[in-house]
């Protein structure tokens, strides 16, 4: 097990990597000071792990809750559930909540906590790779809304993260390698010797070789925690973090949630962001077919499915987040390894650029 820490001062966790971490209940223990805990998870993950979690957890009251799995299922609705069963059970403000899922139970869960009587303690067991090296990390919590993607949520940070890389073998292939997406994001963004490491360690990674995998997994986390450290609630540089996303979350809303998966929008996203920092002159053709390979290489797509329109990204684009006074805001690449977050794309640009993804 390798132990990284998120340093937020009095809001500080550590985050456990390694396989064989779930049944190993000295790795909750310190982070429940209640005696209330409620367990979320989905109908996917409950039947594989929801028995040994609770194993964890002798001498307590433990409930649960099982939502259905998909992006699809982000929404309010589920999220009273939650709420819903809090309430009928009785939990108290020392109840601990526990997201055993991938981004969308950790999501949910996370908010449901940072909502409840205004604030109960929660805890990260990620179980898919994506949520693992990204959305279980940095207390970022929501739902989505028909109108956009994470609209509506709280940052609220978890006490503990468990990422046990043991799980991440029932993954399909398909689920693996959208969260190698968000492996790939945090070499383009950050660190262009990781970025080397996937490129020639891409048939391992896939093969889900357990050195290869661990080292990504923590390289990522490592990435992610110092960016959240220095910007918890995103006014500057935690935006780099979001690299494809502002494209990505487009070609979710417009497919309708749980179409593409999280991490193929992303990798489609991603590409485009590449093309327009070349565009821009940022980058070479070169860098552009380098990032293209690696994300073919890992099964991603590099293009948005057909039928999604440049006016109808161009609408959904202009409901991102970090989108300031109206002016888009877009992370880009000012070089490999080193991102920016830009207002000066010249609309004209942009236009061109997903003209380009958007004729068939």
């Amino acid at each position: 097990m390798q132990t990284l820490t998120v340093d937020l001062a009095e809001r500080s966790y550590p985050i456990h990597v390694g396989p064989g971490l779930l049944g190993r209940k000295e790795l909750l223990a310190p982070y429940i000071t209640g005696s209330q805990v409620m367990i979320v998870t989905n109908d996917t993950v409950a039947d594989l792990y929801l028995d040994v979690v609770r194993s964890m957890l002798p001498d307590l009251d433990v409930a649960e809750v099982v939502l259905p799995d998909g992006e699809q299922f982000k929404t309010l609705e589920c999220l009273e559930t939650i709420w819903d069963a809090l309430l009928t059970a009785g939990f108290n403000r020392r109840c601990t909540l526990i997201a055993l899922g991938g981004g969308v139970i950790g999501d949910m869960t996370g908010f449901a906590a940072a909502s409840y009587q205004r604030g109960v303690d929660f805890i990260q067991i990620p179980t898919t790779l994506l949520s693992q090296v990204d959305s279980s990390v940095g207390g970022k919590t929501g739902i989505n809304h028909p109108r956009g993607k994470n609209m509506i949520g709280a940052f609220w940070q978890p006490r503990v993260v468990l990422a046990d890389t043991s799980v991440l073998a029932t993954l399909s292939d398909r689920e693996f390698s959208a969260g190698m997406a968000e492996v790939i994001k945090y070499g383009l963004i950050h660190d262009s010797d990781f970025l080397d490491f996937l490129e020639g360690s891409m048939p391992a990674l896939l093969a889900r070789e357990s050195v290869a995998l661990t080292h990504a997994i923590v390289r990522s986390c490592e990435i992610k925690a110092d960016i959240v450290n220095q910007d918890e609630t995103e006014q500057g540089i935690r935006a780099i973090l979001n690299l494809g996303h502002t494209f990505g979350h487009a070609i979710e809303n417009a497919m309708g949630y749980g179409t593409w998966l999280h991490g193929e929008a992303v990798s489609a996203g991603m590409n485009m962001a590449v093309t327009l920092s070349r565009n821009l002159d940022w980058l070479t053709d070169a860098d552009v077919e380098r990032t293209g390979r690696i994300l073919q290489a890992a099964g991603l797509p590099l293009r948005p499915p057909s039928g999604v329109s440049t006016a109808r990204f161009l609408e959904l684009m202009r409901l991102d987040k970090k989108n300031v006074n109206a002016r888009m805001r877009l992370v880009l690449l000012s070089r490999p390894g080193q991102a920016c977050v830009t207002e000066e794309v010249p609309e004209s640009l942009l236009t061109r650029t997903i003209d380009d993804f958007t004729a068939c």
